[in-house]
């Protein structure tokens, strides 16, 4: 069965079951061992672990909100109305009767102000027409939305009212894999909850804020992985440290099920408060620009550019503005920011949704093993994601070769099939075998350079491919359908 990596707001009702298995029902007939005296010494150590879980739980929980959604209602059309929208997991095969009952969902959120700013996810309250806010005292406000992010998940609402309780902020820099966490929130419907678990992971990007067509700054992922039981209606929770400090926004469930089945995600604090600042005193995030498209690295890239390891952001294109003036290129691989060492993609763009724009940042590079630092002024993106409607365009098809993909000469006819803006002539990918090893992203691809030698035509491509053997890494230099110049390393699979 696959993965699914879900958000996990929750549904207005919930059923509920009880099973057991005779298998695991046993009378238990031999006495438990009174404890002895070693491991009684070690009791105090336990003591300790469960005051301070409970300390942590006692100072947080006062805090943490239940978030109540409604939305308009939409004309039933199919079997499940919601999908596509942020209230599909609300209600999977549940219409509207009649498609003229408002929309509810749940969620959870957590204040960080004591006049009333409470932060919680962006696809809790998004497309949502009535916000109310319940307190663990059973206090209860309307809320109204102060402003959303989807590219990092995070959403501020403000409740009018003073002295509140709030969830005191830490420092999620500081936590490492092993720390114990506890997540808190109002799952399944069952009111204020508390699991404990340990990061399992940081730096975590799972692809479930990705939007088709989307344009403008991207999504932030790079989320805490925890074992704390996460469920629907933890969504926009605070995770917190031993001391009851946010260190996290649960945000998300790996799960088969739609439950919790091992792991949850969290956005790190640090990341969400800069966007909630953002969002009180804007109204919008002002997201800081450095204008280049970036991946993680491969074996590949570290064979074809010089690195010593695997880690790094690889820069595929680099656009006019901030990254261009400060001499950055295509193929550079940032390896650091202001000294701090850069394990990923997504650890770049973390560090750099961190700052604001116009800010100085200095990069360290290294071009094609040549080591350089480069100071950078950070540009900014406009505030904007927009949605347009998949093409069905179908690409021409070839026979694929060495390469992993089939390739055309580029006409006008085909540039209109393949959506590609303003460039005509030379060799583009039309097909890509996905069992080859090459990236399913190069269609639409015009070739420009195969490990180092120029392509004009169709035959330059073939005879350079001919000179390849399985297992050799393969050096591409090209054109994105939108005209940017990118590179692309993989390994021919043997």
């Amino acid at each position: 069965m696959n993965k699914l990596f879900r958000r996990i707001a929750a549904p207005a009702a919930l059923a509920t079951g009880i099973a057991a298995s005779a298998t695991m029902v046993q009378t238990i007939r031999t006495p438990i061992p009174a404890v002895d005296a070693q491991a009684a010494q070690a009791l105090p150590g336990a003591d300790v672990l469960a005051s301070s879980f409970r300390q942590a739980s006692q100072v947080a929980l006062q805090g943490v909100v239940y978030v109540q959604v409604e939305a308009a209602p939409r004309q039933a059309r199919q079997q499940m109305p919601f999908e596509g929208t942020p209230f599909e997991d609300f209600f999977p095969g549940m219409p509207a009767p009649g498609g003229q009952a408002p929309r509810l969902g749940s969620g959870s959120g957590f204040i960080i102000s004591p006049d009333g700013y409470i932060m919680t996810n962006n696809h809790v309250v998004e497309s949502a027409t009535r916000v109310t806010v319940q307190l663990t005292d059973r206090r209860e406000y309307n809320a109204t939305v102060v402003g959303r992010d989807p590219n990092t998940d995070v959403a501020v609402l403000k409740v009018e009212a003073e002295n509140l309780p709030t969830v005191k902020i830490g420092n999620s820099n500081l936590l490492d894999v092993g720390d114990w966490v506890l997540a808190l929130g109002y799952p399944l419907s069952l009111g204020e909850t508390v699991t404990a678990g340990i990061i399992s992971a940081k730096g975590r990007s799972i692809g479930i804020m990705q939007r088709p067509g989307q344009v403008g700054a991207s999504p932030v992922e790079h989320f805490i992985q925890t074992d704390a039981a996460i469920n629907p209606g933890n969504s926009g929770g605070p995770l917190v440290n031993l001391r009851g400090e946010a260190i996290g926004m649960n945000t998300a469930i790996a799960s088969t099920t739609g439950t919790y089945t091992g792991y949850g995600f969290a956005v790190p604090i640090e990341l969400a408060k800069r966007v909630a600042d953002d969002l009180i005193r804007y109204g919008s995030v002002r997201r800081p620009k450095l204008g280049v498209q970036i991946s993680g690295t491969t074996p590949a890239d570290v064979e074809v550019f010089g690195l010593s390891q695997a880690s790094g952001a690889v820069v595929r294109g680099v656009q006019a503005g901030a990254a261009r003036d400060a001499g950055i290129q295509l193929g550079d691989v940032i390896v650091a920011i202001d000294g701090q060492q850069i394990r990923d993609d997504g650890d770049l763009l973390e560090r750099i949704a961190l700052r604001q724009p116009g800010e100085r940042v200095t990069l360290e590079v290294v071009r094609y093993g040549e080591r350089r630092r480069l100071d950078v002024e950070l540009g900014a993106f406009e505030n904007q994601v927009t949605e347009e409607a998949p093409s069905t365009a179908q690409p021409a098809r070839g026979d694929v070769g060495t390469l992993g993909f089939a390739a055309a000469e580029l006409t006008p006819a085909l540039a209109n099939q393949l959506g590609i803006r303003g460039q005509s002539g030379g060799v583009v990918v039309t097909e890509v075998d996905r069992a080859s090893g090459a990236p399913t992203g190069l269609v639409g691809m015009r070739i420009e350079r195969l490990n180092g030698e120029e392509i004009g035509s169709v035959e330059d491509l073939r005879r350079v491919a001919g000179r390849l053997d399985a297992g050799d890494v393969v050096s591409l230099i090209g054109r994105t359908q939108d005209g940017e110049q990118t590179i692309i390393n993989y390994r021919v699979r043997e």
